[in-house]
This record gives C-alpha cells, structure tokens and sequence, in this order.
C-alpha cells in the first residue's frame, strides 16, 4: 500500500478548522445530542466524523449495514453495547470497532449512565440528514408510514435486518 496521489501543490496554506470543547451540539436529541465535528461537505467527501452522546435512557442503533460507506466507533466515555456482526460486545473507553462497507453492526447505551460514541463514516457522505430525521421521528414530528420510512432508511443507507 502506498500514499494516494497528491491532491494539494502549493506551499501551505491556513486550512485547519478547529472546534473547541465547550461548543454546543449540533443536534440535540432526545436523551441526547450529537456533535458534527467534521461533515462531509467540511472534508471534501472524505469523511464524517461526529459525537454521539446518549444520556442514561436506552437507546442505539439496531442492527445494520450500509452499502456505500464504512463506519468506525470509539467509545468515549461509559459502556456501550457495541454489534459486530455475530456478537454484543460491552465497549468501554478506548474500545474501537472498524465496520467495512456491507458489515453487520450496531450500539446501544444500556447501561443506566450517560455513554459517548466517536463515529467517522468514510467516505463523507451527507449523514446530517439521516440524523436529523431521526430526531424528527423520535420527537413525533414526523410521522411516516411505512414504505416512506423505509424509502427514507434506503436514501439514507441503512439497511436495517
């Protein structure tokens, strides 16, 4: 394996954009907020990178695959059930999980105690959306039916089992 083709050719420019800690969430949520620290539109396509935080209700992603993009988890704080295909794992600090495209997975916060999750999908593809909806169903704003909900799940790429 080797370094990808150059995509840059000047001498160095001011580019990096930095978020500091105390910054407000993004996406509140039910029982919990979600942070965009670097979306796809911010990184060119080539990846998002967000904070989930759950607070001590249970809550997660059932299990999924997606067909376009991959997806990394980095337990951040508290346990998180973490699917990898054939097992619940309990994740602690410092656990990670590498998902590649097509692979069975998924998180849930049972534990009682708030839980955070660093997740980057590779490439950057547009996940504030898909995010957003769920809040929006979660909160009953949205209501969908069922063709409608799972037509939005396929735009999204989730494919739930």
């Amino acid at each position: 394996m080797s370094y990808p083709d150059p995509t840059y050719f000047g001498n160095g420019d001011v580019l990096a954009r930095y978020r500091p800690a105390d910054t407000s969430p993004d996406l509140p949520r039910p029982g919990g907020s979600a942070s965009y620290l670097a979306t796809g539109a911010t990184t060119g396509g080539r990846f998002g990178f967000y904070r989930w935080d759950m607070g001590p209700e249970p809550a997660g992603a059932a299990p999924h695959f997606h067909r376009t993009i991959s997806e990394s988890f980095f337990v951040v704080s508290g346990t998180v059930r973490l699917f990898d295909g054939s097992t619940w794992l309990e994740g602690q600090p410092g656990d990670f999980v590498y998902v590649p495209e097509g692979g069975l997975h998924g998180f849930r916060n049972e534990s009682g105690l708030p839980a955070s999750l660093l997740i980057l999908f590779v490439p950057g593809a547009p996940r504030e959306a898909y995010f957003e909806g769920l809040v929006e169903l979660a909160e009953g704003r949205w209501t969908p039916s069922h063709d409608e909900l799972q037509a939005f799940m396929e735009e999204h790429d989730n494919i739930y089992v």
